[in-house]
């Protein structure tokens, strides 16, 4: 098991981490979100020993380890920048923590080419890394942390420089194998949807504090409050200012919203409204579901999705809709949405009532 036990990382004054607890189990797979600066990769330094610590500690399986030196852990890690020697060809990078550690040839050849196979470089085993893309260099840093059998696999963004098929390949297969070895696997990662295919636990990070830590979707679906809701969305989370009057939530001076059941114990007042751009839709989901008018911003096609950016009110939205749907900028056009689906946060952003239907 890895602790961090309210570890802080003071850096010339600033904070990089603040004041962090989380604790990992083995063949467990903990995902690091948030936004770039959010304090990831300072944190995942602190759990390999590259760093050390201002405040706290770090121990592993009932060891303090505060002050151990990387060299002297069992770690493996890949950057999103990726690391190769480049003296050594394709295999022998991928074979040097197995050589290090003393494994037999045989040993060594069948875990290299299993290593190679799932990351599509059989073809480049005899060449240097400074004849592979950028793609290929990368799968060389992976296919040497797979190997290497460590206790601890830190990913800090790994896949960002692969091409999508192959990163969707390994967004499945790679929790799989680190779990089978037993290791404790923390990825690290700016995009709320990987964290999604993940799966796991997911530590939501914000200003170099941990915001919210637990099961992946559970975090997705119910955010303590309004910071941990807006670094778990993308695109990014629809919010709006408004109003509890008695049986209604009051968007602006046409608009109502009629208040669940399960959130009419809220005393009336200001509150903050929020929720997932797919929960917007062209036509209502439900018996429920309220009638808005919107302004048409620009309408984003992707494809088998359409993005439609709206203003409401003083608010600017995002719809996510299945299909092709095009609008033109200034069009007015009717949306709908789910008052079950609603995130309601008081006034200091804490989350004062959770949607009531799954938040898919």
């Amino acid at each position: 098991m890895l602790e961090l036990r309210n570890v802080t990382r003071l850096v010339g004054g600033e904070a990089h981490v603040r004041d962090v607890s989380l604790r990992f189990e083995h063949g467990s797979l903990n995902v690091l979100l948030g936004p770039t600066l959010s304090g990831k990769t300072s944190l995942m330094r602190l759990m390999a020993g590259l760093d050390q610590p201002s405040e706290g500690s770090v121990w592993f399986d009932g060891t303090d380890v505060t002050g151990v030196p990387v060299q002297k852990r069992n770690v493996a890690m890949v950057y999103q920048q990726f690391i190769n020697y480049p003296a050594m060809t394709v295999y022998e990078n991928i074979a040097s923590p197995l050589r290090v550690a003393g494994a037999d040839r045989e040993t060594v050849d069948r875990k290299v080419r299993r290593a190679a196979e799932l990351l599509h470089l059989e073809p480049h085993l005899e060449r240097m890394p400074l004849e592979l893309s950028g793609g290929q260099q990368q799968r060389t840093a992976l296919a040497r942390a797979i190997v290497k059998n460590a206790g601890l696999v830190l990913l800090d963004e790994p896949l960002a420089n692969l091409d999508y098929k192959l990163r969707e390949e390994l967004r499945a297969e790679l929790p799989r194998l680190f779990s089978e070895s037993g290791a404790i696997f923390v990825y690290a990662t700016t995009e709320p949807h990987e964290a999604l295919l993940l799966g796991g636990v997911t530590a939501t990070l914000s200003e170099g504090r941990v915001t919210q830590f637990g099961p992946t979707v559970e975090v997705f679906r119910r955010p303590v409050d309004l910071v941990t809701a807006r670094t778990f969305s993308d695109p990014p989370l629809n919010s709006i200012e408004l109003v509890k009057q008695g049986s209604k939530f009051r968007l602006d001076d046409q608009d109502v919203l009629d208040v669940p059941a399960g959130m009419s114990g809220l005393a009336d007042g200001p509150y903050t409204l929020g929720f997932q751009p797919h929960h917007l839709s062209l036509a209502p989901q439900s018996a429920g579901a309220a009638k808005l008018r919107a302004k048409v911003k620009v309408t984003e096609i992707t494809g088998s999705e359409s993005f439609v950016h709206l203003a409401y009110a003083d608010a600017s939205w995002v719809l996510l809709t299945h299909g092709i749907h095009h609008f033109e900028p200034g069009q007015d056009i009717d949306i709908h949405l789910d008052p079950r689906r609603l995130m309601i946060f008081d006034r200091e952003g804490r989350a004062v009532a959770a949607p009531l239907a799954e938040a898919a």
